[in-house]
């Protein structure tokens, strides 16, 4: 099974594509976390991509489709969900051109449609542990009692004005995608203005009516 999971920033991708990968044994590929992990093992990747987050600028498109790249091959062509990634039609190129190299074509892709409000919404009232970078949520997941409350602070991009800028940035670059794979006749939009539970249950809906049922039985 290879399938796709995006949408704005906000809209749940990680945690449904964490939820999914527990479900069908599968290998979440996470563009924030390869180049976490990459920084983190000094790879000569890594080494590239620190030197732009420490400047404060984006990672260059280049560089995270090197990285995506190897952990698809890592995860052998199978059995993977990108979560977040292609961000952009080059990227959604690139990631065709590559896997057809390898007959190793995307099965399914799964859009989260969460309006603008509600992203905000959520994304105003994120916190994060300044020490552990553990995340939590004021009204869903607030932090532990034994947690100093010192220690929990708010993202600058967490803030409603950067969170404004955030969404207008991926409506310009990300939104298009939703045509390209409309196209290719893998794109299902899923309502993701709905709790936790909800949402994962209408994405196996679409999982177990499309394509990818007969390719996981096939694999």
């Amino acid at each position: 099974m290879r399938i796709a999971l995006f949408g704005p920033p906000g809209a749940g991708k990680g945690t449904q594509a964490s939820i999914l990968a527990e479900t069908y044994g599968l290998k979440t590929i996470s563009t924030g976390n390869l180049i976490r992990e990459a920084m983190r093992e000094g790879s000569e990747l890594g080494e590239e991509a620190r030197s732009y987050v420490t400047a404060g600028k984006l990672v260059p498109g280049e560089l995270v489709r090197k990285l995506a790249d190897s952990a698809v091959a890592n995860a052998g062509f199978n059995d993977f969900i990108l979560d977040g990634y292609p961000r952009t039609i080059e990227q959604a190129q690139w990631l065709d051109a590559f896997l057809r190299a390898y007959k190793a074509e995307l099965h399914g892709v799964v859009f989260l449609a969460v309006p603008d409000e509600v992203i905000i919404e959520r994304l105003s009232k994120r916190r994060v542990h300044r020490l552990t970078g553990e995340s939590y949520h004021l009204d869903f997941l607030p932090p532990p009692a034994d947690v100093s409350p010192e220690d929990i602070i708010q993202r600058a991009d967490d803030q409603p004005e950067a969170i404004a800028s955030r969404l207008r940035g991926y409506r310009r670059e990300t939104k298009p995608l939703e045509n390209h794979f409309r196209v290719t006749g893998l794109l299902r939009e899923v309502d993701g203005n709905a709790s936790v539970d909800v949402v994962h249950n209408r994405i196996i809906r679409f999982l177990k009516s499309s394509p990818v049922t007969a390719a996981r039985k096939a694999g």
